[in-house]
């Protein structure tokens, strides 16, 4: 795992523009703490910072290779969880190895199959390979989108990297953010391709992007397709758990420490449950952490969202599975602290909108770096497995719009409502979010013969793998990568994803609940109290003083009435709001004092351009 960047410019000799590759490369020392590198070629210039995780002296990168046409170099980023066998394959080709690593598996990969590799690894990845023999850049990013990477198109070439940061270093690409990149921030709607900086794109998904002096071309090298499914009950459940087996298997590999993330819900259970029996047959003790607040356990409220506390469902796996357990235990002051806010908006660039939930992530993943540097996580299974409240929502399952936007309106408000008016109108962010979704389903196939109902809970889960799924991942890499922790989602495989996505709906549902085939598939690893627990979102602190401290903080911001994000917030609701003689209590007021502040922290950070009309 590790941070990329490089440029391209037909139009000069790079290797005089060391100052400038050097400055992109260290906006991501934090994704690779352990060693950095560069590479210059003529128009071609590749960046590195690397975290090692296997054969770790002998994979540095950038890594090349010479060959008599020119000289074929590589950074990447990831983890190939099949590079054995590749590397087998390759050796029967004639490959020659100098490394136990998987980049090298991707290099030698690369120049047997040139982009036609990505269709063979299975993993998590985004690599970019400067092709001297062509002088062409070939970036590819894998299947589910689970690692990142962005790229900026110039007059003569192209910038790129695993995150905007590395890009705005370059003097070429402007910190700049026009409306329709406010629109994308404001709607959680995840536009494939859309990086809300103006000038910026995702190379999407399942996808080739190649640069050459003709221009840029694109190649979808994977996407979510629509099969008939002919097994049976048992047998799907039987496929799943065979397949779920395999995954944890091979994620399970890396030469540094590793862990599990575990909540106490029924997808981290069952992969830590699953790790754990794996790594006992070793005569090994798999490590878990979960994340906790002060006082929730014992004072704990049950809401719409959260109908029971973690904690004790972590510790009923722990005690079965047998794990090497710790709980992090955070405190409303550290959530709320403006210096750990503003080390969430570096990590992501962006003001995200997930509040304490994304710096609770943040100090989990900086106590588990301590102590690992590979974790495996239950995140995606909601997805896969149609695990959401809003699969069994009856507004949701029937509106026509994005389903979490219901439910998040619910309980949490407009995303809007924070806005100044006469922003918030011109925005149209409902127009935008109807055009999108018209987007988003007009490409979904539908079985002959397949029910209304079938295919409106196939929307649902086509949705929700392709859009509400990126913004995840995209969450939890950069609070992992931003203290330098790897963190992988067997969830996510592609192989358990085209699977259970096409089951249909009532075998997902059988049992009248949710996630019903992973259930079952792990039903012999999990302790009762877990496989009957009702689902449960991430947790989030209840601690009355995490929200004084928000209103406090917009109290302070209220005093400097010049800056400049009250060009965007309106300024009076962030008044009354903040100003309140108690602390807020309902999540839409605490949401919009989170907004507030992130949008404030980001303007400070970034002084972004803003186009607002």
């Amino acid at each position: 795992m590790c941070g990329i960047t490089g440029w391209v410019s037909y139009d000069r000799d790079l290797g005089a523009e060391a100052t400038v590759l050097h400055a992109m490369t260290e906006t991501m020392a934090c994704r690779g703490p352990d060693d950095r590198g560069t590479w210059t070629e003529g128009p071609a210039a590749l960046g590195h910072r690397r975290l090692a995780v296997i054969d770790l002296p002998g994979g540095r990168q950038p890594m090349s290779v010479h060959t008599p046409e020119g000289s074929v170099a590589l950074v990447y980023s990831g983890e190939a969880y099949n590079f054995t066998e590749l590397r087998r394959e390759l050796a029967d080709r004639g490959h020659r190895f100098t490394t136990d690593s998987d980049t090298e598996v991707v290099l030698r990969g690369y120049l047997e199959w040139g982009d036609s590799v990505a269709e063979r690894l299975n993993g998590m990845y985004a690599f970019a390979v400067w092709d001297g023999r062509h002088d062409k850049l070939v970036m590819i990013r894998d299947r589910m989108g689970i690692k990142p990477f962005y790229y900026h198109p110039t007059p003569d070439g192209v910038l790129f990297g695993s995150e905007p940061k590395a890009i705005l270093a370059n003097p070429l690409a402007r910190p700049r953010v026009t409306q329709d990149g406010l629109r994308e921030l404001f709607t959680m709607i995840k536009t494939p391709g859309h990086a809300v900086w103006d000038g910026l794109r995702e190379v999407e998904p399942g996808t080739v992007v190649t640069v050459d002096r003709s221009g840029l071309r694109t190649r979808v090298y994977w996407r979510l397709e629509t099969r008939e499914h002919t097994d049976d009950r048992d047998t799907t459940i039987a496929t799943v758990r065979s397949l779920l087996d395999d995954i944890v298997r091979r994620q399970l590999v890396a030469d540094v420490p590793r862990c599990t993330l575990l909540s106490g819900g029924l997808d981290s259970s069952a992969m830590t449950a699953l790790a754990a029996r794996q790594l006992a047959e070793r005569g090994e003790k798999v490590r878990s952490f979960a994340v906790d607040f002060v006082g929730q356990s014992d004072h704990f409220v049950a809401d719409e969202l959260r109908g029971t506390p973690d904690t004790p469902f972590v510790h009923d796996v722990a005690r079965l599975a047998d794990t090497d357990h710790q709980d992090i235990v955070l405190d409303a002051q550290t959530l709320a602290d403006p210096d750990t806010r503003r080390r969430v908006i570096r990590a992501r660039d962006l003001p995200a909108g997930f509040g304490d939930m994304d710096a609770s992530l943040l100090l989990l993943f900086r106590a588990i770096r301590d102590q690992s540097t590979v974790a495996l996580s239950g995140e995606s299974a909601d997805e896969v497995f149609g695990g959401y409240l809003q699969f069994f929502d009856e507004d949701a399952r029937n509106a026509d719009t994005f389903p979490w936007l219901v439910r998040a309106r619910r309980h949490f408000g407009e995303d809007a409502d924070v806005l100044r008016p006469g922003l918030a109108k011109s925005l149209d962010l409902d127009g935008y979010i109807a055009d999108g979704h018209r987007t988003a389903v007009a490409g979904i196939e539908r079985l002959d013969g397949e029910s209304d109902f079938e295919y409106r809970m196939r929307r649902m889960c086509h949705l929700h793998l392709t859009r509400f799924v990126r913004v995840l991942l995209d969450r939890k890499d950069r609070m992992s990568m931003a203290v330098g922790l790897e963190v992988r989602v067997p969830f996510c495989d592609h192989r358990l994803v085209e699977y259970v996505y096409n089951t249909p709906w009532s075998f997902k549902s059988f049992d009248g609940r949710e996630k019903s085939l992973l259930r079952e598939a792990t039903a012999d690893l999990l302790p009762r109290s877990v496989y009957e627990r009702v689902k449960s979102p991430y947790p989030s602190t209840q601690d009355p003083r995490y929200a004084q401290a928000l209103q406090d903080q917009v109290r302070d911001l209220l005093a400097r009435p010049s800056h400049a994000v009250f060009d965007l917030v309106d300024r009076e609701k962030a008044r009354v709001t903040a100003e309140r003689g108690t602390p807020v209590s309902t999540p839409s007021a605490r949401r919009g004092l989170e907004r507030t502040l992130d949008l404030a922290h980001w303007l400070d950070l970034y002084s972004p351009e803003l186009v607002l009309s």
